[in-house]
C-alpha cells in the first residue's frame, strides 16, 4: 500500500475475509431497565434494575447508570462499577423498606437521605457513609435524575455537606525490610524458573510431565491420587497459586506500578530491537481517554531477567505459556490451581473474575521468616529476636519503591514520577512516609550548612581582599585603642570605622552600604556594639519570613554570617547573654536601606 490509499483505476478496495467478525464495541448499552457494561479492562456485566424495588425508579436509574458507566463516565472498570452498584442497590432497597417509600425520584426527601446516612454510619462509620452518599449524589447529578430529584435533595447529596476525609499515606518499609522482601521474591522466582525449565529441557520427559498429561492428571478426580500428588504433578509444568506472590512482588519492585496495574498486565506486547518491550497498561484513572498508557521496559542482558522490568515480564510470560495455551481468552496471568471450578481445565487467570483473587501474604511472609521493626537508617541497630512478622501489603511496597527512586534522583519529583503525576506522587506516597521525611530533613540541613559555609567563605575572601586579614578587628573590654585609630575613628550604625575617608581597597572615601562594613578591614567592633548587633540579627530573621531564601541570602546573608561566625564567637557567653537582655527594640536596619528596598 502506498500513496493516499490502496485503490486505483481497475483495482478494487480491500474487503474483510468471509469469516471476519468486527471487534466488540467498547460501550455500554441500555435495553429497557438492563444496562450492559463492557469496561476498559474487557470485563462484562449486565446490571438489571428490575431486581430492585420501587418500579417508578427503574427507568430513570437505568438511564443515569448507563451514563455513569458509559465511555464518558467515571466507572470504566468492573471493580469500580460493582462497588458503586452495591451502594446504589443498597440505597434503593433502603428506600423500598421505608414505611412511606418515595414512589418516584421526584418524591425523594432530604430527611430520607439523612436517615440513610445515619443508618450506614452506625455500621461503617461517618466517613464511609459520607462516601456512599457521595456516590449516590454523583448518580443523581446525571440526567434524567438531575431533572427529577429536588434541588434541595441534590444539595444534600454533595460531598461538601457530608464531607470526606482523606486518609494519609502510609510509610513505606525501611531499607532493610525492602531489601529482604525483594531478595526473597527474587529467590523464589529463580527457583520457579529452574523448576519449570528443568523438565522442559529434559530430552526424555516422563508422560506426566507434558502439559496435556499433567493437566489431565491434575483434573482427574477419579484417579487414586491425593491433592498433594496432583499438585506435585502440575507444579512440574505449570505456575501455581503459591508462585503468584513472589511474581507480583518482584514485578511491583522492578516496574514501580501498583498492584492493580500489574494484575491487569496484557499478554500482547512488542519487542523493540531486542532491548525493550512495549506493553499497553490499564491505568485506573477518572475521565475518558486516560485509561490506557504505554510503558516501555528495558529487557537487559541475558541472565539479568530478574533485575530488569522488561526481562522479568518476558520471563514470566514464557513460564506461564503452558497454562496460557489452555485458556479460551489468553491473558498474561495463567496459573494452575486444584481449587478451580472448571471441569475442563484447572488452568485459569486468577484475576479474571475479581482483582483481589483472595491473596494472602501472611503465608509467604511466614515462609521466609520476614520480620519488621528494623532501623530506618540501615543495619546499625540489630533486630530484636521478638520482632513481629512483617506486615506485607502491596501499597506499602509501592510506596517504598517510589521513595527509593525519589531519593536516587535527588528529590527531583518530575523525574521520579514514573506511574503517577508529581502531585499524586507527593500527596499519596511521599508526604506521609517517615523515611522520606527524615531524608528530606537531613537534605535540607545539609543544604543550609553548605549555603552558610559558602557565605562565610565569601565573607572571608572579601575581608582578606579589603584588609589583608581574615578576621574583623574586635576590641575586648578595657582594651586600649591605638592613638592613630582613635583619632581617625568614626561611628557607624553597628560598628566603628577606622578610616572612613580611605577605603582599604580603593583608597577613596567609602561609599559602600553599612551592611558591607562587616567585610571591611576598617571595621572595629567593641562590646558596646554587641546589643545593637543582636538586635540586627533579630531584624534579619524577621526579614527572612518576608523574602525568598535566595533574595534573603543575597541581601542579608553575608552580614548575618559575619556576625554569627566572626563576631559573636569573640565574646564570652556571659557577655552575649547580657547584651541580649540589653538589646534595643530598633535595629536601625530601616534607616540604612532605601524605602523601596523594604520588603
Amino acid at each position: 500500500m502506498s500513496g493516499r490509499g490502496s485503490t486505483s483505476n481497475g483495482r478494487r478496495s480491500s474487503v474483510p475475509p468471509a469469516n471476519y467478525e468486527p471487534a466488540p464495541s467498547r460501550t455500554s448499552g441500555l435495553e429497557g431497565s438492563v444496562v450492559h457494561f463492557l469496561g476498559e479492562d474487557g470485563r462484562r456485566k449486565a446490571f438489571d434494575f428490575e431486581t430492585l424495588p420501587l418500579p417508578g425508579w427503574h427507568q430513570s436509574l437505568a438511564t443515569a447508570w448507563s451514563r455513569r458507566v458509559g465511555p464518558s463516565g467515571g466507572l470504566r472498570t468492573l471493580s469500580s462499577a460493582m462497588s458503586a452498584w452495591g451502594i446504589v442497590a443498597r440505597f434503593v432497597r433502603f428506600l423500598g423498606g421505608l414505611p412511606s417509600p418515595p414512589s418516584a425520584p421526584a418524591n425523594l426527601t432530604l430527611m430520607q437521605v439523612e436517615y440513610f446516612r445515619r443508618i450506614r454510619a452506625q455500621s461503617i462509620g461517618t466517613v464511609q457513609s459520607g462516601i456512599e452518599v457521595r456516590q449516590i449524589g454523583l448518580l443523581c447529578g446525571l440526567p434524567p435524575l438531575s431533572n427529577l430529584v429536588n434541588p434541595e435533595v441534590q444539595a444534600g447529596l454533595r460531598p461538601r455537606v457530608f464531607g470526606q476525609s482523606r486518609r494519609g499515606s502510609v510509610s513505606g518499609y525501611t531499607d532493610t525490610e525492602l531489601s529482604s522482601i525483594i531478595t526473597a521474591a527474587r529467590a523464589d522466582v529463580s527457583t520457579l524458573r529452574r523448576r519449570l525449565d528443568k523438565h522442559k529441557d529434559s530430552k526424555h520427559p516422563e508422560p506426566s510431565l507434558t502439559p496435556n498429561s499433567a493437566q489431565a492428571t491434575s483434573r482427574d478426580k477419579a484417579a487414586p491420587s491425593s491433592v498433594a500428588s496432583r499438585t506435585a504433578a502440575a507444579e512440574q509444568v505449570f505456575v501455581t497459586r503459591n508462585d503468584l506472590y513472589p511474581m507480583l512482588l518482584l514485578m511491583i519492585s522492578l516496574t514501580g506500578w501498583n498492584l492493580e496495574v500489574i494484575k491487569e498486565l496484557p499478554a500482547e506486547h512488542r519487542i523493540i530491537d531486542e532491548r525493550a518491550v512495549e506493553v499497553t497498561l490499564l491505568k485506573r484513572r477518572r475521565g475518558a481517554g486516560r485509561w490506557h498508557q504505554t510503558a516501555i521496559w528495558e529487557i537487559g542482558p541475558p541472565g539479568r531477567e530478574l533485575h530488569t522490568p522488561g526481562g522479568l515480564y518476558l520471563l514470566l510470560h514464557r513460564l506461564m505459556e503452558p497454562a496460557r495455551r489452555t485458556l479460551k481468552s489468553p491473558s498474561f496471568w495463567a496459573i494452575w490451581d486444584h481449587t478451580a471450578n472448571s471441569r475442563e481445565s484447572q488452568c485459569f487467570n486468577p484475576f479474571a473474575a475479581a482483582l483481589n483473587a483472595q491473596l494472602r501474604w501472611t503465608s509467604w511472609v511466614a515462609k521466609h521468616n520476614l520480620e519488621s521493626g528494623t532501623s530506618r537508617h540501615g543495619d546499625e541497630q540489630q533486630k530484636d529476636q521478638s520482632q513481629p512478622p512483617l506486615q506485607l501489603t502491596a501499597n506499602r511496597l509501592k510506596t517504598s519503591i517510589d521513595v527509593r527512586r525519589t531519593r536516587q534522583l535527588g528529590g527531583h519529583l518530575p523525574s521520579a514520577a514514573r506511574s503517577n503525576t508529581t502531585a499524586v506522587l507527593f500527596r499519596n506516597y511521599l508526604s506521609g512516609d517517615q523515611t522520606t521525611i527524615d531524608w528530606a530533613k537531613g537534605l535540607i540541613s545539609e543544604t543550609f550548612t553548605e549555603v552558610e559555609q559558602a557565605a562565610y567563605d565569601a565573607h572571608t575572601r572579601a575581608l582578606h581582599s579589603n584588609s589583608g586579614r581574615n578576621q574583623l578587628q574586635i576590641t575586648p573590654i578595657n582594651a586600649p585603642t591605638p592613638t592613630r585609630s582613635r583619632d581617625r575613628q568614626s561611628s557607624a550604625a553597628w560598628n566603628n570605622c577606622e578610616d572612613h575617608e580611605h577605603h582599604p581597597l580603593t583608597g577613596r572615601r567609602c561609599s559602600a552600604s553599612f551592611l558591607d562594613c562587616f567585610h571591611c578591614g576598617n571595621c572595629i567592633i567593641t562590646p558596646d556594639h554587641l546589643p545593637r548587633l543582636l538586635s540586627l540579627l533579630d531584624a534579619f530573621e524577621a526579614r527572612r519570613i518576608a523574602l525568598s531564601e535566595e533574595d534573603w541570602w543575597n541581601k542579608y546573608g553575608p552580614a548575618w554570617i559575619a556576625i554569627r561566625h566572626d563576631v559573636l564567637p569573640k565574646f564570652t557567653e556571659a557577655e552575649v547573654a547580657a547584651a541580649f537582655e540589653d538589646r534595643p527594640s530598633d535595629s536601625l536596619l530601616d534607616l540604612v536601606e532605601p524605602s523601596w528596598e523594604h520588603p
